[in-house]
């Protein structure tokens, strides 16, 4: 066996160990972070709804960022009561949606902020057009829901995502309205290594400050090019330093723990990514 092998198998071992004490502790993470923790409802995309609402009240997790399979994009009236209904039942709040498209048609933009007001949400995660923005600032003044930029690292082609960094971001909103701002992606700004661009996720925070709206918390093994459960040797991610970023910019937001390994059932996986934030806000103290 080699050293490797080893220090993954300690690993594995430890973080199965701990992750019921920790999922257990009657102190939320949001309490000690002045922010909230949850879970992109993508994470569990193979399951319903309700399904994915059960396995998320089982990590104790009380926000959620959900996309268009749990909270179709035209959902009517009646449909979103019942949804509100079901998220209230498990103790989730919605708090964003996406990640949706945005472009130049103000009517198709303004249904998804529509949605937004009527599910309560804070922003709206967002891959917009460049040619977006002046719609976008009608629509975030007046129905003061954000939007944010969402980056996805290689998009395939050998070629980066648009919106692949915070600095490609800021330089397109800086001029906007005070609410559009990004999603920064921890995963995929790890992914932009793949194609030459070592991005650091606590760097990448710093440089979109108050415009920071979520963050998807992530950790990704470029050389399986697989997600990974944060602590994992063959991981990236500095976890610790992303939480220290995001409290140094006045981060009032939602990050929302996102898992693309292991659809058909995610939740071992991530009881040790909670696990694993529990334990690493604790020694934040």
């Amino acid at each position: 066996m080699t050293a490797r092998e080893m220090n993954r198998r300690t690993f594995l071992a430890a973080s199965t160990a701990t992750a019921a004490s920790l999922l257990a502790s009657d102190s939320p993470a949001a309490d000690k972070l002045g922010f909230g923790i949850g879970v992109q409802s993508y994470t569990f995309r193979e399951f319903d709804l309700e399904p994915a609402l059960k396995r998320i009240k089982e990590l104790d997790l009380k926000y959620g960022e959900f996309f268009s399979k749990h909270i179709p994009q035209n959902s009517s009236p009646e449909k979103i009561k019942g949804i509100l209904s079901l998220c209230k039942e498990y103790d989730v709040t919605p708090v964003g949606f996406g990640v949706s498209g945005f472009s130049k048609n103000h009517d198709a933009n303004k249904k998804l902020f529509e949605l937004g007001a009527a599910l309560g949400l804070k922003y709206l995660s967002a891959d917009p057009d460049t040619d977006s923005f002046d719609s976008l600032d009608k629509l975030c003044e007046e129905y003061k829901i954000a939007i944010a930029i969402h980056p996805h690292g290689p998009a395939g082609g050998g070629k980066l995502h648009r919106w692949y960094s915070a600095e490609i971001i800021m330089k397109a909103v800086k001029d906007h309205n005070k609410l559009i701002g990004s999603c920064l992606d921890t995963g995929h700004l790890l992914r932009s290594a793949q194609l030459g661009e070592k991005l650091d996720p606590a760097e990448q925070i710093k440089i979109m400050g108050d415009r920071n709206f979520a963050i998807h918390l992530k950790d990704h093994d470029n050389k399986r090019k697989t997600d990974v459960v944060f602590g994992d040797p063959t991981g990236a991610l500095d976890v610790a330093g992303v939480f220290k970023a995001l409290q140094g910019v006045n981060f009032k937001g939602t990050v929302s723990i996102e898992y693309e390994a292991s659809a058909s059932n995610p939740s071992p996986d991530m009881k040790k990514c909670v696990a694993y934030v529990n334990e690493t806000i604790a020694k934040l103290g």
